[in-house]
């Protein structure tokens, strides 16, 4: 891997929805039965060949194959390895199928139902990878030609392709023993094995090197783990294929002499997370190896600054040598939207402050042929970079000094409630006058076509806003007939006006903007459209007052005030990098606080502020948490806490890691925290035992990312393994998640057993 004229450049990888998000609907279409297989395999054809092709047409030297998935790049790893568990009945025979790979993905396919993988965020992102299992019986075998035939695939289009894959070690660590008595560590000699097959396979398909990422690097690892480092890349060394070694997502730190000396021929890091590692690189970059510097950034869509990486990468040339340093992206593209060409409605002012995908396709060829020039500074395209970002700081609608100054005056106090919890459950009981085990649930019900089309009609101008709205109101008068008719005890209004939990609200507050096509997957099917941070948020006038006012008026049951929290709200943006990440927070903390306020004024007694995205947040390395956690759970309190006493607020946060946040939780001092856990059952229960958390707690006993119906059996089941954990007078029932992708057939069926579980544990409670 020579770093020549023509091969300067590398990718890590690239978004795979498509530019239409053809992805989305082909996978969907097939699971509905619309289409056979054979036409998803095309559709994921025409995608891998258009991406391979937009990166050639860029000028891209190095352009990665294995990137695509249709799912999920660990699930794609489980099958490549041959590691599919054992209680899914499959037979080595039948695992290359898509009905196989779907099963594990989404706990149904066509003939087969069983508990889908566990999900969570794939490190301080906010997409989700399917967790891997482990016991010490786990076998692999690598029999799956699949990598290798993208590759060919690449080589016949006339592209330099360097297939990748997620490392030995990032792959044990981020999956999870499902047995005591045992380490996952104790399957990497197994484990190598096949990688070592899958090296070879690469090696017979023509690879020269082969892209091996272990963003664990990024983490703090224990001994044995860093041990194993060396350990695992011995053994891989002596494939025919190079080795290029990837960390991202943050700096190596302390470890980086142990890596440097690993044996592999090439190194990439994340030096736009990972800046701190530069000093050292620098200074002790290993001889005659090939070093990746990823100074374009994979995970926000602000146009890169030409000098400062222009500054980094000549610090680096000179240790590693032009024929050996690499211009690339910090991480995968696949977390930034693919093209801003379709954004003709954004501000063209904006506009040019941005960067998607095939942008940073163009500035890391721009930014490779600087550092061939004598004098880069003189060069148009670095005075127009330049000009750009001048114009950018001097902009007067990225600042509010009302906002600032009143950011300036927020007390501590005024981020505390008034009365601790005891007594605040007191009033809220008074007032709610719930049964034991509460039933209720995350907030939003299946968007059905109709609901999109009466949207779309508003947008396009054939409906008035008054034939949409009436169209609304009648949709939630039925879902709050039907909520009473389950027998639900806090109700909800659905949250039909909403497109996404983040866009609604960004775009109500000022210093977001919003793109047409900006998609980004989350997980499988599902995409979402990050609204961007751009300047300082207020809230210019109430948000959901009248929605939910009018769901309350037509019940005399709790309904809930549904709030994206601010946390959530920056995370799952593309947020501004020239203000702290905690001004941004605590920013739009104060503007969600008006609405609380605002709720509670208009008569609603329980408002949930949703932080699915509190752990997501959580800084890799232990020693930048604190901080965080304070900063941020700061954010939540000033959002929720000038309501009274008798108002209830709730919280919801998605699969997590709860032992890293637990404090963090309890700092929240929400009334109620649902959580999703299905697919967790009381193991992670017990962090909150432990931790002795006093507040109330809804753990999620239906897993909503999976179509398939849950019993009242199996949900009562859950519920008592719950209350062996947790008092069960602290328990609430609901789902793990909103319901706003799921079918109505299936939402009903499951609530209907919901509800009927509950009054099973009140019969067994006396």
């Amino acid at each position: 891997m020579t770093a020549d004229r023509d091969s300067r450049t590398l990718v890590l990888g690239f978004p795979r929805i498509g530019g239409r998000r053809e992805l989305k609907s082909a996978l969907e279409s097939y699971w509905r039965g619309g289409i056979p297989e054979n036409e998803l395999v095309r559709a994921a054809e025409g995608i891998r060949r258009s991406n391979l092709l937009r990166q050639k047409r860029a000028g891209i030297g190095w352009i990665p194959c294995g990137d695509f998935s249709l799912y999920d790049q660990m699930l794609d790893m489980v099958f490549l390895t041959g590691a599919v568990p054992t209680r899914f009945g499959i037979s080595k025979e039948s695992r290359r199928g898509l009905e196989t790979y779907f099963l594990l993905a989404r706990g149904k396919n066509r003939t087969t139902e069983a508990p889908a993988l566990e999900m969570t965020k794939w490190f301080d992102t906010n997409y989700h990878y399917l967790v891997p299992e482990w016991t010490r019986d786990t076998v692999f075998s690598f029999d799956d030609p699949r990598l290798s035939g993208e590759l060919r695939e690449a080589k016949g289009l006339g592209i330099r392709a360097i297939p990748k894959l997620i490392g030995p070690l990032t792959f044990l660590f981020l999956g999870k023993e499902k047995e005591s008595g045992f380490s996952r560590l104790e399957l990497l000699p197994r484990l190598l094995k096949a990688y070592s097959e899958i090296l070879e396979d690469l090696a017979h398909a023509g690879a020269e090197w082969a892209q091996i990422e272990e963003p664990i690097l990024s983490c703090d690892l224990p001994k044995e783990w860093r041990e194993a480092f060396q350990t695992a890349y011995e053994a891989l060394s002596r494939s025919r294929a190079r080795i290029l070694l990837a960390n991202y997502f943050g700096p190596v730190g302390d470890f980086l002499p142990g890596v440097l000396a690993l044996p592999v021929h090439g190194f990439h890091f994340d030096l736009v997370r990972g800046a701190e590692d530069l000093p050292a690189l620098s200074e002790s970059f290993p001889e005659g190896k090939v070093l990746s510097a990823g100074v374009v950034d994979g995970r926000n869509i602000w146009r890169n600054d030409y000098r400062h990486s222009l500054d980094i990468l000549k610090k680096l040339e000179r240790r590693a040598g032009p024929e050996r340093l690499l211009v690339s992206t910090s991480c995968s593209l696949q977390f930034v939207p693919l093209s801003l060409e379709p954004e003709v409605r954004l501000d063209p002012e904006i506009k040019s402050w941005l960067a998607f995908a095939e942008e940073k396709l163009r500035e890391l060829s721009e930014l490779a042929a600087l550092l061939g020039e004598a004098h880069p500074r003189e060069h148009p395209s670095f005075r127009d970079n330049q000009a750009v970002l001048a114009a950018r700081g001097r902009s007067e609608k990225t600042r509010d000094e009302g906002v600032r100054e009143r950011l300036k005056q927020a007390s501590e106090r005024g981020s505390q409630r008034r009365s601790p919890f005891p007594v605040r459950r007191k009033a809220q009981r008074g007032v709610l006058d719930l049964p034991m085990y509460p039933t209720t649930t995350i907030g939003s019900f299946p968007q059905t076509p109709d609901i999109r089309r009466a949207r779309e009609r508003l947008r396009k101008g054939e409906w008035t806003k008054g034939e949409y709205e009436a169209f609304l109101k009648k949709e939630i008068g039925k879902l709050i007939r039907l909520q009473e008719k389950i027998g639900l005890d806090v109700l909800v209004h659905g949250e039909f006006e909403r497109n996404d939990m983040v866009q609604y609200f960004g775009e109500a507050l000022s210093g977001f903007v919003f793109t047409q096509d900006a998609w980004v997957q989350s997980y499988g099917s599902r995409c979402v459209k990050p609204p961007i941070l751009y300047g300082d948020v207020s809230r210019p006038g109430p948000m959901t007052v009248g929605w939910t006012a009018y769901a309350q008026s037509l019940t005399a049951r709790p309904v809930k005030g549904m709030l994206t929290g601010p946390i959530t709200m920056l995370q799952w943006s593309f947020a501004r990098e020239d203000l702290p990440r905690r001004d941004a927070a605590w920013q739009i903390a104060l503007a969600i606080r008006d609405e609380v306020l605002d709720l509670e004024k208009a008569g609603i007694r329980v408002i949930q502020i949703d932080e699915p995205a509190l752990r997501e947040g959580l800084p890799l390395r232990e020693r930048e948490r604190p901080d965080y956690l304070d900063w941020s759970a700061k954010a939540f309190r000033l959002a929720a806490g000038g309501v009274r006493d008798e108002t209830q607020i709730h919280t919801h946060m998605c699969y997590s890691e709860f032992n890293d946040i637990i404090r963090a939780i309890a700092a929240l001092d929400a009334d109620v925290i649902s959580i999703e856990n299905s697919r967790s059952g009381a193991e992670l229960l017990k962090v909150f035992r432990d931790f002795r958390y006093g507040n109330e707690i809804g753990p999620g006993v239906w897993d909503i990312h999976s179509p398939r119906i849950p019993s009242a059996d199996e949900i009562a089941g859950q519920l008592r393994a719950a209350a062996r954990v947790l008092p069960p007078e602290n328990l609430w029932v609901n789902p793990d998640c909103g319901l706003k992708t799921r079918g109505w057939p299936e939402t009903t069926a499951s609530l209907e057993n919901m509800v009927a579980a509950a009054k099973e544990m009140r019969a067994a409670s006396g």
